[in-house]
C-alpha cells in the first residue's frame, strides 16, 4: 500500500511539473493543429505497474502542448485488458488541465491482452468528422495478438497508427502494422528512458495532424487512396489533382475534386511502378502550397500463388495455399472432384485459413483441385491443381494367437503367425499390451516390432491380460490394414 501511495505522489508531482514546463514547438505548427488521437494503452497483466504509470507519464507530457476541445485536438483513451475499456472519449476534456488530472486518476485493468476486441472498437471511436486521425499504441508488446486485419482496417479509414513499445516486444508484428515511416512512427524504448523519444514522436505527430500534407492511406498493385489535411470547403474553392508515373510516359492524369473532399482513390494503376501526385487548393480567398507525394504500387502477386499438397494417402490429401492476405482477401472456396466425371465437393474458408484436409477420397484416383479467392473489391482468382491419391494397400489376410504353454490365471506367452499377400511386401508391424512390473500389475506398456516378410510368426512374452495384439502388413507406400486378436486365457483365443 505504501508503494502505491509513493507511485501516485510520483505520478501527481511529475504531472504537476510537465504543466509548468514549455516546449519549444512552433506557434504557427500548433495553430494550424486540428485533429483526433486515441491513446490505445495496454492494460493486461504482463505489464507491470511501475511500466504503466509510466506509460501515463509519457502521454501527459506528449500531449501537454495542443490545444484541446473541437477544432484543436481531441484525445481519448482505451485500455486494453480482457474487455477493452473506454476511460474517456473524444469530447471528454476540452483544455489541458483536464486531460493531465483525468491521466493523473487511470487506474490498470491487469487481466488478458485482448488488443482484437480494443480495436474493433477503436475503429468506431476513429470514424466521426472529417479530420486526420491517430491511433498511438502504448504498449509491451509482448502478446500483440493476430492484430494484422484490424489495424488494416483502420488504416483503410485513413487513421495513422503510430506505436511506442518496450524493448521485449514483437517487433515483426508491430512493424507490420504501423503506417509508414516506421523510422518516425515505431519507437523502442527502455521504459526509464521512455522521455528521449517524446520530442521526436511529437513532431511525427504534428506533421501529421497540424500542417498541410498529402499522404497515402491504402495501397495495393491497381489502387492507391490518397488523403490531405481540409483547408478548403464546399464553397470557398476546389483541388486540383494530378498524377502519373514517374517515368512520365502517358500526359498527366487530372482531376477536379471539390473543396469538401479531403480523399481521393487513383485507379488502374500499374504494379511495381513508381507514381507522382500533386495536390493544388484553389481558392479566391488565399493562396496555398501545391503538396506532392511519391509512391510504389504493390507486386501483382495474389493468393492463391501457390498450391502445394501432402499428407496423400488411399483416402486423404492436404492442400496448402498461399500466400496468405487477410487484409485483401475475403474469402477462400475450395472446389474438388474425381476426374473425369466425379461429383464436386465445395468447402468455403475464412481468410486466414491456409489449408484444409479433404477426406473420404477413393484410393488410387486422380481429383482436380481448384483454390477461388474473393477479394474485398469482388474480384475473384483462381487456382487449379491435379492430386492422386495413393492405391488401397491390401489388408492383413490372418492373424492367429497361439498359447505357448498352458497359464491358469492370466497369458504370459503367446506365438501370433500372420499372413498377407507376398506382392510387394515390406515387413509387419505388431503392437501389444505389456505387463509391468508387479509393483504396478495394473498398469500397461504398449509395446511395439517391425519384423521383416521372412518372420510371419513371433513369441510376445509378458502378455497383459486381455491384451490387445495387432499386426499390420507393411508396403513401401505404407502400411495396409491391420488385424486384430485378444489374447485370454488358456481356455479360448478371441480374434
Amino acid at each position: 500500500m505504501k508503494g502505491f501511495f509513493l507511485c501516485c505522489v510520483f505520478l501527481c508531482a511529475t504531472l504537476q511539473r510537465n504543466n509548468r514546463q514549455t516546449h519549444a514547438v512552433p506557434a504557427t505548427a500548433l495553430n494550424s493543429c486540428e485533429g483526433d488521437i486515441l491513446l490505445l494503452l495496454d492494460s493486461s497483466g504482463s505489464v507491470s505497474n511501475y511500466e504503466f504509470s509510466r506509460f501515463l507519464l509519457f502521454a501527459a507530457d506528449l500531449l501537454h502542448p495542443f490545444s484541446l476541445g473541437r477544432g484543436h485536438i481531441r484525445v481519448a483513451l482505451l485500455q486494453v485488458g480482457t474487455s477493452p475499456h473506454l476511460e474517456f472519449g473524444l469530447d471528454a476534456h476540452k483544455d489541458k488541465n483536464s486531460l493531465q488530472k483525468a491521466l493523473q486518476g487511470v487506474s490498470q485493468l491487469q487481466g488478458d491482452t485482448n488488443t482484437e476486441m480494443a480495436l474493433e472498437m477503436a475503429q468506431r471511436i476513429l470514424t466521426e468528422g472529417n479530420v486526420p486521425k491517430i491511433l498511438l499504441w502504448l504498449t509491451d508488446g509482448v502478446h500483440p495478438g493476430n492484430v494484422d486485419r484490424p489495424m488494416s482496417e483502420l488504416k483503410a479509414q485513413g487513421v495513422s497508427v503510430l506505436a511506442v513499445y518496450t524493448i521485449h516486444g514483437n517487433y515483426r508484428v508491430l512493424q507490420r502494422v504501423v503506417t509508414p515511416p516506421v523510422e518516425t512512427h515505431l519507437y523502442s524504448v527502455d521504459i526509464d528512458s521512455i522521455d528521449i523519444i517524446t520530442e521526436d514522436l511529437r513532431r511525427a505527430i504534428i506533421k501529421i495532424i497540424c500542417s498541410e500534407w498529402l499522404k497515402v492511406v491504402d495501397l495495393t498493385s491497381h489502387s492507391a487512396v490518397l488523403q490531405w489535411h481540409p483547408v478548403l470547403n464546399a464553397d470557398s474553392g476546389y483541388y486540383e489533382l494530378r498524377y502519373n508515373s514517374a517515368r512520365k510516359t502517358n500526359p498527366d492524369i487530372r482531376q477536379i475534386l471539390s473543396g469538401a473532399t479531403s480523399k481521393a482513390e487513383l485507379t488502374n494503376l500499374q504494379p511495381e511502378t513508381t507514381y507522382t501526385a500533386s495536390l493544388r487548393p484553389e481558392s479566391n480567398q488565399r493562396l496555398f502550397n501545391t503538396l506532392s507525394v511519391n509512391f510504389t504500387t504493390l507486386p501483382d502477386i495474389l493468393s492463391p500463388a501457390e498450391v502445394s499438397l501432402s499428407e496423400s494417402g488411399p483416402h486423404q490429401i492436404r492442400v496448402s495455399w498461399g500466400p496468405l492476405q487477410p487484409a485483401w482477401v475475403q474469402t477462400y472456396t475450395l472446389e474438388y472432384g474425381a476426374i473425369p466425371s466425379g461429383r464436386v465437393h465445395t468447402m468455403t474458408f475464412p481468410s486466414q485459413k491456409t489449408s484444409a484436409l479433404l477426406a473420404d477420397l477413393e484410393p488410387g484416383t486422380q481429383y482436380l483441385v481448384t483454390i477461388s479467392a474473393l477479394y474485398a473489391d469482388g474480384k475473384e482468382r483462381a487456382m487449379s491443381v491435379r492430386a492422386c491419391t495413393q492405391e488401397a494397400l491390401p489388408a492383413l489376410v490372418d492373424l492367429q494367437l497361439a498359447p505357448v504353454e498352458q497359464q491358469e490365471v492370466e497369458v504370459e506367452e503367446v506365438q501370433a503367425i500372420m499372413h498377407a499377400h507376398e506382392e510387394g511386401l515390406k515387413g509387419y508391424w505388431v503392437s501389444w499390451e505389456k505387463k509391468n512390473s508387479q509393483s504396478s500389475p495394473s498398469k500397461r506398456t504398449l509395446s511395439s516390432i517391425y519384423l521383416p516378410p521372412s518372420t510371419p510368426s513371433v513369441r510376445l512374452t509378458h502378455l497383459a491380460l486381455n491384451s490387445r495384439v495387432c499386426v499390420s502388413p507393411v508396403y513401401s507406400s505404407g502400411r495396409g490394414d491391420g488385424v486384430c486378436c485378444t489374447a485370454k486365457t488358456h481356455s479360448g483365443w478371441l480374434s
